[in-house]
């Protein structure tokens, strides 16, 4: 029988890839699991929520209610159409698809962390882990432009929400991969035929989470990149 470790977890993007296969990882290890989506989640106690819409923060906030919050998981994320293929154009693409990556991979995640943190306070050793991308690293050769903005700002985003809330010993990490193991972008990779040692393992990625959760409250991670040894970033 697995440990359970965590009283209350919310876990944000639940639907598909990573965010599902973290919340579903973290099912049996806590008492309480919050799922957030748009979409149906299969695991956890599903709240339907549009995180980039401002107001729909509200029902996220009230599916905590009075509770403690231990871990706050976003693992949401979204990139403009034809993203990271040979078909994507910055000069084509459309104003709604750079707004909409950047409400979702920017502005939820701050207005998601402000909401919660008075659950968040409630815990005795609280936790927050954002998903970011290499993407968002200096340098890094892409060439999506409202993905790597928004990417690049979370990573400003966890930095001064740490010092910000680092007198309260509210953890903040932000987990960088490179491509990661998801049925979808194992698919991809075939159809590309290239091996699935071009993509991150899950199993990898949720031992890293682990890991992070697991730290006492006197010690906090604050970045992990975490590129695959035969993909680009390595």
């Amino acid at each position: 029988m697995v440990e359970k470790t965590h009283q209350t977890v919310l876990v944000a993007g639940a639907s598909r890839g990573i965010g599902l296969a973290v919340a579903e990882h973290l099912t049996p290890r806590v008492r309480q699991l919050v799922t957030i989506s748009r979409t149906p989640s299969p695991a956890g106690q599903w709240v339907a929520a549009d995180l980039s819409q401002r107001s729909e923060i509200e029902a996220v906030q009230q599916a905590i209610g009075e509770d403690q919050l231990d871990a706050l998981l976003y693992m949401g994320g979204t990139w403009e159409t034809h993203a990271f293929t040979s078909q994507y154009d910055f000069e084509t693409c459309s104003n709604e698809d750079i707004e909409r990556v950047i409400a979702v991979n920017l502005l939820a995640p701050i207005r998601l962390v402000r909401a919660l943190l008075p659950a968040l306070r409630r815990s005795q050793n609280p936790k927050i882990v954002f998903m970011g991308s290499l993407s968002g690293r200096d340098n890094f050769p892409a060439r999506e432009v409202a993905n790597s903005a928004s990417k690049f700002g979370l990573r400003s985003v966890v930095h001064a929400l740490r010092e910000e809330l680092r007198s309260q010993q509210i953890s903040i990490t932000l987990i960088n991969p490179g491509s990661v193991g998801t049925p979808e972008v194992l698919a991809d990779l075939a159809a590309a035929n290239l091996s699935a040692d071009h993509a991150i393992p899950l199993s990898d990625l949720l031992q890293v989470i682990d890991c992070v959760l697991s730290l006492s409250r006197a010690t906090c991670i604050k970045e992990i990149d975490l590129p695959a040894m035969l993909g680009r970033g390595a």
